[in-house]
């Protein structure tokens, strides 16, 4: 239905159910609009008209209402419009119209109408000038004569009607009421011997209003109408029904004999007695009986009471409005039956006319079918076929001339059951109806949806059509995280079935989901779901021509469409990122790398779009080239040539140096780069030295020098040489021959103990290699030269052991058979003992913290952690862990403190410098501790609450005497007061906040109490002045509650002291602030045998007037009979009538002075659990464990007892205080299974217990997860409701706890609904939790502080069995900052979201609603719900045991079943005889473990294993004490496992949207410094822990499942502590046997070692005498055969043990089946959200690991080891954890 107004705009009428229509208080003072007209424009539309009010107002609202029911349309239109033409309308259907004007609070009594069509045309046609139209109304004036039905028959009737006037009704909507009922006799032939029609009034006692025979004229009957007083009180609608039957329908009261009885009852609420009977007997009187119902009348209750059938006698409306709209229907059924009754009377029914037969439907579709019957006998004029839907609905026709035997019936609704009845009409009477029933069918749906084109940016759609469709609607949006919201939708006409969505993102998977539309009906959707190409990478990366600074790239092209491309290149080691654009090439050179550096490259192609995905590589740099070839020639006395071969074209210079190997000055040289010889002059004769080269490159690198050892001649001498031949003597010079047979000396590998000498042997006459070396210093400790002899043939050499971080100096020198050759020497360093680097603090906690490093480049053994608080006094502690590792998670620390943390590399000759660090633990420690209320005797302490907080321990010491008291407090307290202190006492307040076990440091303030006053002197005593009003508390100024007094006057109080009672009351309420229905209502109770009320919580509304009735109670007197008091308070003060208020406080204040003569603690304690807080005051006499029952709890803050009644000031503060503090809460204080707790009990709010669920439509009880527990199943659009200020008046707190216990149902559907979310007036969503049950995600939403709509979903395995069809908890944990989930009491998933802004009251809160919903009418999921409640904590989901879950209820810490019973021995019979043997039983829970056992012998002594090689000896340290484990049985080879090790680092992914769950891809790499982004959300749940010490080995049996290890066994009590070097060592031994035993079982679960702290000082003291050996502790339970070890730590440095033998790893389990299942179809879409900002995502998270196979069989048991001392071990090391297997839901299999 179109409408639209003067300016010609249209708008789209919503189709809304009015359920509920509030009228102001301050309705009437807007003008309603008058001069209503109508005016047809086409076949079905129609103009209205009207005149506007005079006065400001805001704007129209426009309803139109069809009058055979069905949906209201709204439109709100501007103060300017005065026309608004329908469009869409049916010509046969009557319409109700209601115009209202509206300002901002205030709303004018509409103007109503009705029209039809058909009548505005006939009028038209028979009127030639224009009339006004008659049909004009307004709210103040019945309808026109001629604008409704009237009754024409002769028949006569009596008709009394029976109208209700409880206060629920209100004046107003009696006005209406009047209108009704002026409307409905103005339809009769109203006389006194006509139609008599008399009224009676009901509430608590029922009245006649004037009888049958007290009026003669309709006119007087109507006067009686308008005039009708309003009753007001309760409703006991059965009493009244009786008292007509025995006072109406009496001949004195007018009623006629042989004259039709009609009953007509009036009423809006469910009934406060019994109606059955009382209707019955009416019945049975023969008064025919219709029962109307308004607003929140109860349903089924005005079926018992109205005769029969339900569709013509019992009428119900959602609000007093829209009474006129059933005006007409109900006056012309009346009037059929008084006719039919008449003719039943006098006994004139002659044979019934014929009637048609045989009843055909045809041509079924889904909005309407044929139906067909055989001719009626006789002259038959017309035919009449009326028809309405069987689930209600008015009666609508079709009338067909009598020749014709068929109708269709159209514009009918689509899958819904339709009654039919085909009557003939003869001249002068009907046939009885022929009578049947069709169902309209389903809307049919698209079908056969094909996607295809699809490209980086669009696909097509295409399907087949559906006929008799008006156009399809499609909803197309990405399925990732986060872009959800993006949805769009395109509406095209009927003939297309093709069409091309575009605009998408590359590389996403969008749902596309098609819509038949028929009119404004949608059909079931068809849906699909497609993935957008990704931007084309390049291809074919390759790296060549790779120098020491250079590389160059070549690749292949991605895409002709590709703009450039961006290359990053990285060091892997993250230091240095670079990244260059280039053009459309294909090759790039990258310059200025470092040498011997590993880089990784990526390459992305850039498009329009953006940049695709990278194509990464990695290479690595060359070494600097040194020099090659050095050689020594042309060696002279005083020179010789140095010659080498260049290594690359880019030298700059060489640097050429040579000294004297026998000591001497450095020389050096530098020569030009393209140089490749050069003689050195002027050296010494016969002189050796040692000549190195480098290389300077044009990069300013430098090459590794090259050395060589050189030699130059000695001096020529004359050799005398004798010549026989002849006597001529002369001589001959000769010259030294040098033979070199090595060359290209080379020292590397070095370590921190050994050193790798390597040559090239030029001469192969050697036979043998002198090798000597010692350090260049000449080192003391070297004293003497160390010498190695190598044969001739070999050319390598390890020296070790060697010392670290020293040079030593190397000689080799070739022996040859006939002497030495020329030695060559180089240079050579050990590495030192390099400390670890990069220390990074992470994962903060209260009470831990993780350490990790980065390895020193040389290899290591382990590393020991050392950690010491810096401010607080404590030992210093350490730990080791293997040199495969480097992290570290440090337990047990203390809150808010610093430590000093150092990691020692641990190397076989001794410890590196320490890595230190300062890391701190997060602070556990309140903030804006401050005092307030400080008295004589009492002051109380408040502070900011901690965020993860669980409880509070408070402490007062008193700074005088040190007396100290402490309390404890939950961890939603943010305050406490102290009592009975000493005036004039300094007093310290310590605040420690509690996490579960953690304790945080104390946070303290000081206040001192005030001083007794200085008494004055006596002076002489004067009257009291006159009372004053007293001012308001500051604590009480936001109070507002209904609130209480129940006071005894019990004759045992007495005159003066009720006097005293009344002062307390005047001060107490005097306190108070705002007295009223906007602030505090007060009522007070005066009991003794009886409770009086004294007055009314809605009685006064200013404080003055409350205080004057205070003042004016009268004492009473009698006996004490409190409980009776108590129940009288619920029954009458706390209703509706006497002006409670829903989602306000209850709170009831209790004064007595003795023990009560009835029971008070079973109403007490009804009351409490239905939200009631009762303080409890005693006097003198009364019993203090009563008070403890009538009271909440905790008692010390709800029960107050003072000795006499002049007591009563001590009390009055602190009374006021606590009372005003629950009035003031916005969450009221509320009981749950025995606890006190601030909240909402939510199933109570929305009716779903069992006294009130039945009133709920849409709702069945059924059992829960045990039987002892209901649940409520809300069925296939049952829109369970409430409105928003009935339950949270006040808004939401900051931090809550939403608590569900929910299944989700097979018929669920697979489309997102709400679980529960809040609306405001306009239906649109402001806070909720959101299932998808096709998507399996959760979803929590709401509006932040700043206004801006946030959601934040939830998905994987864990949040995945929540729709897998069984009982599941579920805790929405939201505070300030972070939205955490908690699934069967287990924590799954936690991310960042902004403080929530407060939501409207003025809207509903509902459970179930479709996401796709569009009003309050529309769709809601099934499911079956058993707990809802909202915690105003975030500690609550901690707290929880999840007791109502069979697989997680510990009997042992859960309260009992309700209803829980035992079977006593007396009431068991005899034996009876044994019955056939069972079958198997399921199997059963995991038992507890048994006792331990005796211990076993010990077994014998394993074999020594074969000693490994002599290692070379270390330093000499001090003895220690070692004890050597046997190694560990090798296990079967195991298959290849699933995890690699790490690959190489990846580059940044694309900036754009995150993808579906995929497979783990390469680890990005770091991307530039940018601007700090949000935070991210919280990561994977971690790895398992390690499994339990498994119990005391049996006897082997049969090969079984894998069960869970047990819990560990009990801990042996301490050995007596002995000598600091002992017990250090003891435990070193310990701490290393203990670590292996967690290794092992940790590498089954890909874990790591987290920690094994000790708690013993640093073990590397000084060694003492052995100590004696401590006393053994009592034995403990045999452990398992320990995991295979790994090799030790060292202690204090000493000899090298020999290492254990690794074991073989076991056989490796088979990988378990992934889950199956399939996307289901995605909804229509919700409410547009705002509008996102655009800006790029940082790169996206790793993808998860896929899922781990279960564990491998557990290899068989090593043999028994020798006992061994006494050990010791942390137990929070060695602490084991269950592993359990999945557990199927329901026939469902869990999906990893």
């Amino acid at each position: 239905m179109l409408c639209r107004y003067e300016t010609q705009s249209c708008f789209l009428l919503a189709f809304l159910a009015v359920t509920a229509f509030f009228i102001s208080d301050a309705q009437g003072q807007v003008s309603p609009p008058t001069r209503l007209r109508y005016n047809v424009v086409s076949p079905d539309s129609v103009q209205i008209s009207w005149k506007a009010p005079k006065g400001q107002f805001t704007g129209y609202k426009l309803l139109v209402t069809p009058s055979s029911g069905g949906k209201t349309n709204q439109l709100i239109l501007q103060n300017t419009a005065t026309k608004a033409i329908i469009q869409g309308l049916i010509p046969d259907q009557t319409y109700a119209l209601q115009i209202i004007a509206f300002s901002e609070d205030k709303e004018s009594k509409p103007a109503q109408g009705q029209f039809r069509i058909k009548d505005i045309e006939r009028r038209k046609e028979t009127s030639k000038s224009k009339v006004k139209d008659p049909e004009k109304t307004n709210a103040s004036k019945p309808a026109p004569e001629g604008s409704l039905f009237t009754c024409k028959t002769p028949a006569i009737a009596d008709i009394v009607i029976l109208v209700d006037g409880s206060w629920s009704i209100g004046r107003f909507n009696f006005r209406l009421v009047r209108l009704f009922l002026e409307n409905l006799v103005s339809a009769f032939n109203v006389g006194s011997e006509k139609t008599r029609v008399g009224l009676a009034q009901y509430s608590g006692d029922p009245r006649i209003e004037w009888h049958l025979n007290a009026y003669g004229t309709k006119d007087a009957v109507l006067d009686a109408v308008r005039n009708l007083p309003y009753k007001g009180g309760n409703t006991l609608t059965g009493l009244a029904l009786t008292y007509i039957l025995e006072n109406s329908f009496k001949p004195e009261a007018g009623a006629r004999p042989g004259v039709s009885k009609i009953g007509i009852l009036i009423t809006d609420g469910k009934s406060q007695d019994d109606v059955i009977p009382p209707a019955k007997n009416l019945r049975d009187a023969g008064i025919e009986l219709f029962a109307i119902g308004v607003k929140n009348a109860d349903i089924n209750e005005l079926k018992e009471i109205a005769s029969e059938p339900d569709s013509t006698h019992v009428y119900n409306v959602a609000d007093f409005n829209f009474m006129n709209t059933i005006v007409e229907g109900l006056t012309r059924t009346v009037c059929s039956r008084v006719e039919e009754q008449e003719k039943e009377i006098k006994g004139t029914i002659v044979a019934s006319p014929g009637a048609p037969s045989d009843l055909v439907t045809s041509e079924v579709s889904a909005r309407g079918f044929r139906v067909s019957w055989t001719h009626a006998p006789g002259n038959v004029e017309k035919y009449r076929v009326v028809y309405y839907p069987t689930r209600g609905g008015q009666p609508e026709e079709v009338v067909v001339d009598g020749s014709l035997s068929t109708a269709v019936l159209k514009n009918l609704m689509s899958l819904t059951e339709y009654q039919i009845a085909v009557f003939a009409i003869y001249p002068n009477a009907a046939s009885e109806g022929l009578r049947g029933t069709e169902t309209t069918l389903a809307l049919p749906m698209a079908s056969d949806l094909q996607l295809y084109d699809v490209s980086q940016s669009s696909m097509r759609a295409k399907w087949n059509g559906v006929p008799g469709a008006t156009g399809y609607m499609i909803l197309y949006a990405p399925l990732t995280e986060g872009l959800a919201a993006d949805e769009k939708e395109i509406k095209i006409g009927e003939a297309s079935t093709d069409l091309e969505l575009d605009g998408l993102l590359p590389n996403t998977e969008y749902t596309i989901t098609v819509y038949a539309m028929f009119g404004e009906e949608a059909s079931d959707p068809l849906t699909g779901q497609e993935t957008t190409l990704p931007l084309s990478p390049p291809t074919n990366l390759k790296f060549s021509d790779v120098g020491h600074n250079s590389a160059k790239l070549t690749w292949d092209s991605a895409s002709k469409n590709v703009n450039g491309y961006r290359i990053m290149y990285v060091k892997t080691d993250g230091t240095e990122t670079n990244e260059v654009e280039v053009g459309r090439v294909s090759t790039h050179t990258l310059q200025s790398l470092a040498p011997l550096t590993e880089y990784t490259a990526a390459i992305f192609s850039l498009y329009d779009e953006g940049q695709s995905e990278p194509l990464t590589g990695s290479f690595t740099t060359k070494r600097v080239p040194a020099p090659q070839h050095l050689e020594i020639d042309e060696a002279s006395t005083d020179s010789f040539r140095v010659s080498w071969k260049p290594t690359s074209s880019d030298i700059a210079f060489y640097r050429l140096a040579w000294i004297p190997l026998d000591g001497g000055e450095s020389e050096e040289v530098v020569i030009n780069g393209d140089t490749d010889s050069h003689v050195i002059e002027g050296l010494l004769p016969n002189t050796e030295y040692e000549v190195s080269l480098l290389a300077v490159f044009d990069d300013e690198t430098e090459s590794e020098a090259v050395a060589i050892l050189g030699a130059t001649f000695a001096r020529t001498t004359p050799i005398p040489t004798t010549v026989t031949t002849t006597s001529t003597t002369t001589s001959k010079p000769t010259t030294a021959v040098f033979r070199t047979g090595i060359r290209n000396l080379v020292i590397d590998d070095e370590t921190t103990s050994s050193l790798r000498v390597v040559w090239d042997i030029s001469d192969y006459n050697v036979q043998q290699f002198r090798v000597t070396y010692l350090t260049a210093k000449g080192d003391r400790a070297e004293e003497a030269v160390r010498m190695v002899m190598v044969p001739g043939r070999q050319n390598t050499l390890l020296l070790q052991p060697l010392l670290s971080d020293t040079e030593y100096k190397v000689t080799i020198t070739p022996i040859y058979s006939d002497g030495e050759g020329v030695s060559v020497s180089a240079p050579g360093k050990t590495l030192p003992l390099s400390a670890p680097r990069n220390l990074r603090i992470s994962d903060e906690w209260y009470n831990r913290l993780r350490i990790s490093w980065d390895a020193p480049p040389s290899p290591t053994m382990g590393y020991r952690i050392v950690y010491k608080p810096i401010n607080i006094p404590g030992p210093a502690l350490e730990t080791f862990v293997g040199d495969d590792i480097n992290t570290i998670l440090i337990l047990n620390l203390f809150s808010g403190t610093e430590y000093n943390v150092k990691v020692f590399a641990s190397y076989s000759t001794g410890f590196s410098d320490a890595l230190t660090g300062v890391a701190k633990t997060l602070d556990l420690g309140v903030t804006d501790l401050d005092s307030y209320q400080v008295r004589m005797t009492s002051l109380c302490a408040q502070w900011q609450l901690h965020r993860h907080a669980t409880a509070y321990r408070v402490v007062i010491e008193s700074l005088v005497d040190g007396k100290k008291r402490e309390v404890n407090l939950g961890g939603g307290t943010p305050r406490h007061c102290f009592f009975e202190l000493i005036p004039g006492t300094e007093y310290k307040i310590s605040v420690h906040a509690q996490l579960q076990e953690i304790e945080g440091p104390a946070v303290s303030i000081m206040e001192t109490t005030l001083p007794l006053p200085t008494q004055p002197p006596t002076t002489p005593s004067t009257p009291p002045p006159p009372p004053t009003i007293p001012p308001a508390k500051e604590v009480c100024k936001a109070a507002k509650a209904d609130l209480a007094f129940l006071v005894d006057g019990s004759w045992s109080i007495g005159d003066d002291n009720f006097n005293k009672i009344i002062s307390f009351l005047y001060s107490t309420v005097g306190a108070l602030d705002k007295i009223g229905p906007d602030g505090t209502q007060v009522a007070i109770i005066q009991f003794s045998d009886d409770p009086r009320t004294e007055f009314k919580l809605n009685a006064y509304k200013t404080k003055e007037t409350l205080l004057e009735a205070i003042q004016r109670i009268a004492y009473k007197g009698g006996n004490t009979k409190t409980g009776k008091a108590i129940k009288h308070a619920r029954e009458v003060l706390f209703t509706g009538e006497a002006g409670m208020r829903r989602g306000i406080p209850k709170v009831l204040v209790v004064i007595t002075d003795g023990r009560s003569q009835d029971d008070v603690n079973k109403v007490s304690r009804e009351m409490q659990l239905d939200g009631f807080t009762f303080f409890a005051i005693g006097i003198a006499d009364a019993d203090y464990s009563e008070l403890v029952n009538i009271g909440s709890k905790p008692s010390e803050r709800h029960v107050f007892f003072v000795d006499d009644f002049d007591a009563f000031t001590k009390i009055e503060d602190e009374l006021v205080t606590f009372v005003c503090e629950t009035a003031s809460a916005t969450c009221p204080l509320v009981i749950k299974d025995g606890n006190n707790f601030a909240g909402f009990k939510m199933m109570e709010m929305f009716g779903l217990v069992e006294k009130e669920f039945s009133a709920v439509e849409g709702v069945s009880m059924e059992p829960g997860t045990f039987n002892v527990y209901p649940c409520y199943r809300l069925h296939k659009d049952a829109l369970v409701s409430q409105p928003t200020k009935y339950l949270h008046p006040e808004g939401l707190p900051s931090d809550y706890t939403i608590t569900f216990l929910f299944r989700i149902l097979p018929d669920t559907p697979q489309e997102p609904f709400a679980l529960w979310e809040i609306l405001n007036e306009g239906y649109e969503p402001l806070v909720g939790v959101i299932l998808d049950n096709g998507g399996k995600t959760l979803t929590f939403f709401n509006y932040d502080y700043k206004g801006d709509f946030q959601t934040v979903t939830f998905e994987g395995p864990e949040i995945r069995k929540i729709f897998y069809g069984s009982f599941h908890k579920l805790h929405v944990v939201i505070s300030k900052t972070t939205a955490k989930i908690v699934i069967d009491c287990k924590e799954v998933g936690e991310k960042t979201i902004n403080a929530a802004g407060n939501i409207s009251s003025d809207g509903i809160e509902v459970l179930g609603r479709m996401v796709r919903s569009r009003g309050p009418r529309d769709n809601s999921a099934p499911l079956q719900l058993q707990m809802f409640d909202i915690v105003c904590a975030t500690s609550w989901a901690n707290r929880d045991k999840c007791c109502e879950l069979p697989g997680l209820r510990d009997e042992e810490n859960c309260p009992a079943l309700p209803h829980a019973c035992s079977c006593s021995e007396a009431s068991k019979g005899p034996l009876g005889p044994p019955g056939p043997p069972g079958g198997p039983g399921v199997r059963g829970a995991k038992g507890h473990r048994g006792d331990p056992g005796p211990k076993g012998p010990d077994g014998p002594r394993g074999e020594i294993g074969v000693p490994g090689p002599q290692g070379p000896p270390g330093p000499q340290g001090p003895s220690g004490l070692s004890i050597q484990g046997l190694p560990g049985p090798p296990g079967e080879k195991g298959e290849k496992g699933d995890l690699g090790f790490p690959g190489l680092q990846g580059v940044p992914g694309a900036s754009g949207s995150p993808g579906r769950d995929g497979a783990q891809g390469q680890r990005g790499l770091p991307g530039k410094d940018g601007p700090t982004g949000p935070q991210g959300p919280p990561g994977p749940m971690g790895i398992p822990g390690a499994p339990g010490v498994p119990g005391v080995t049996g006897s082997q049996g049969p090969q079984g499942d894998v069960g869970a290890p047990g819990p560990p066994g009990a801990k042996g009590e301490r050995g007596e502590r002995g000598d600091l070097q002992s017990q250090a060592m003891v435990r070193a031994v310990a701490r290393q046997v203990c670590e292996q035993l967690i290794q092992g079982h940790m590498a089954r679960y890909n874990s790591i070692l987290n920690q094994i702290p000790s708690q013993s000082v640093s073990t590397r003291t000084i060694a003492g005498p052995p100590g004696e050996p401590g006393r053994p502790g009592a034995p403990g339970p045999q452990g398992e055969q320990g995991s295979p070890g790994m090799q030790g730590f060292p202690g204090s440095p000493g000899q090298p043990g020999r290492p254990g033998e690794r074991g073989l790893p076991g056989e490796k389990g088979e990988k378990g089946n992934p889950g199956v299942g399939t996307q289901g179809p995605r909804g229509p879409p919700g409410s547009t959200g705002p509008p996102g900002e655009s800006r790029t995502g940082s790169p996206g998270p790793p993808g998860s690991p896929g899922p781990r196979g279960p564990a491998g069989h557990t290899g068989p048991p090593g043999l028994q080891g020798p006992s061994g001392p006494p050990g010791y071990c942390d137990p929070s090391s060695c602490a084991g954890y269950g592993m359990g297997g999945p557990i199927p839901y329901n026939g469902y299999q869990s999906r990893r």
